[in-house]
């Protein structure tokens, strides 16, 4: 074993003399440690799940004095919050809850689900405003908020409109105006949208996704009315 030692020795010296290379084998220097931690993303939260509930207490104290009050067509018992999905002006998915007669919501829903896949835009969905009888140019001036229920008379008139049963809902009021005989406008806002030979994002037209979804459930449609216009608005009756 002596003897083997010193010829592996002796190799290896006559090796380095002829300037024959050996090839040493280096362990790798230790990885390098990050000090600090890049930071994350925020996760952002998902939308509320699609769905259908009765109305719950934080809701009630909403609705009641603003959107339903006692003498109205329909008990707050017979409504239902109906959470949905939609494209808003960004681009990006939202949610929003409609509040509907428990007659409708499925059907409702049903549409909403075909707008949403389709990529339909829509500003926002909220509750209704608070109608104020005295000052009802309050009312339409709230905004371009796509809502449903809401106890109030109907445009113009004394008696209770559809949506007081919770079965008529807005879309968009500022791209689809109500347009009276006069061709005047609800808000102001809305008048470049009375020229429907225009197509722009979250404007109604016949035929569209929107009129075909709807009349898919039996619902009319007000760009069809015959007196006057009032392109945001779908009823189960139709008026």
């Amino acid at each position: 074993m002596r003897r083997a030692a010193t010829f592996v020795i002796v190799a290896l010296t006559l090796s380095c003399s002829m300037g024959t290379a050996v090839n040493v084998t280096r362990r790798s220097a230790a990885p390098t440690i990050a000090t600090s931690i890049a930071p994350t993303a925020p996760t952002l939260a998902p939308p509320a799940p699609w769905g259908i509930a009765t109305i719950d207490p934080t809701l009630r104290a909403e609705l009641v004095g603003r959107d339903w009050h006692p003498g109205c067509p329909v008990p707050l018992a017979n409504l239902r919050a109906v959470t949905v999905h939609y494209v808003g002006f960004d681009g990006s998915t939202h949610a929003g809850v409609v509040v509907l007669n428990q007659r409708v919501a499925a059907d409702v829903l049903w549409v909403f689900h075909r707008l949403h896949r389709h990529r339909f835009q829509i500003r926002t969905i909220k509750l209704a405003g608070k109608w104020h009888p005295t000052r009802p140019s309050d009312y339409f001036d709230r905004g371009d908020v796509t809502s449903s229920f809401n106890c109030r008379p109907v445009t113009d008139g004394t008696s209770f409109s559809q949506h007081s049963y919770g079965w008529a809902i807005d879309i968009n009021p500022i791209q689809n105006p109500y347009v009276r005989n006069d061709s005047t406008v609800l808000n102001e806002a809305a008048l470049p949208y009375r020229n429907r030979s225009i197509d722009r994002p979250g404007m109604i037209h016949a035929g569209d996704i929107v009129t075909r979804s709807f009349a898919r459930i039996g619902w009319g449609w007000g760009g069809d009315w015959i007196t006057l216009k009032d392109y945001m608005h779908f009823s189960l009756t139709g008026r």
